[in-house]
């Protein structure tokens, strides 16, 4: 097993950089095209690390009853989070207000709380494949940090009490991440296909249904769709490198 100060480490990754995007977003705005660049690499990132890395061990492992359960179990969970986000979202935009965002902290808490779960699944799999997944969601982090400090921002609240409340909410990833991997540690065969299959899903699900959705432009130049083939041949590189 991946020794828990390791785990830890790794953990940090993505809860700092979702905690110092959002201390940014506070202080600066980023333009529309930074911030579609930014949704266009991290897909391509996260997507690098599952057709390398995630794809080949639930085909090696060769279930595919277990492979149909667990890969449903991941969309079935991200289309309820889905559900749950668009019904409860505002039909106008919102209005300035000091009031606590409470339905959307709740759901930012729940998708934090798959992310760092998934992580656990990489360290469950293999060192190598958390270590990629850690840098992977790092940076899909700087994006979730970048959109959660402007709707806290839009809601009235003070920089410092937004900035409190996302460092609550990366804790959360660390916890998550470090539960998920010390679980499951040490599982059987089948149940390791079982969880890498709806880590499976759960990944394909964000970088086809939320990140590159939220990055496309209507006026997208080329240099912008680029970005999503660079951050791809970079972990590609990067997982023949480590």
């Amino acid at each position: 097993m991946t020794p828990f100060i390791s785990i830890v480490s790794y953990a940090l990754l993505p809860a700092l950089a979702l905690t110092s995007s959002s201390v940014w977003a506070t202080y600066y705005k980023l333009s529309q095209k930074a911030k579609s660049a930014i949704l266009h690499f991290a897909a391509g990132v996260i997507f690098s690390v599952v057709a390398v890395e995630i794809l080949p061990q639930v085909v090696e492992l060769h279930n595919w009853v277990l492979t149909s359960l667990g890969f449903g179990g991941g969309i079935l969970l991200m289309l309820l989070i889905r559900h749950l986000t668009e019904s409860n979202a505002p039909s106008t935009p919102p209005k300035t207000t000091t009031s606590l965002p409470v339905t959307f902290l709740v759901l930012l808490g729940i998708d934090v709380l798959v992310d760092g779960l998934l992580l656990g699944v990489g360290f469950a799999a293999g060192a190598k494949e958390g270590k990629l997944l850690a840098y992977a969601l790092g940076i899909e982090s700087i994006s979730l940090g970048l959109a959660a400090a402007t709707t806290l921002g839009n809601a009235g609240l003070t920089r410092g009490r937004s900035i409190s409340l996302l460092v609550g909410i990366a804790l959360v990833f660390i916890i998550s991440a470090v539960g998920g991997a010390t679980l499951l540690h040490s599982l059987p065969p089948s149940g390791l296909d079982l969880v890498l299959s709806f880590g499976l899903a759960a990944l394909l699900f964000l970088v086809t249904e939320e990140l590159l959705q939220e990055a496309h432009l209507s006026d997208e130049p080329a240099w912008l769709t680029a970005t999503f083939y660079m951050g791809f041949l970079l972990f590609l590189l990067l997982g023949m490198l480590i």
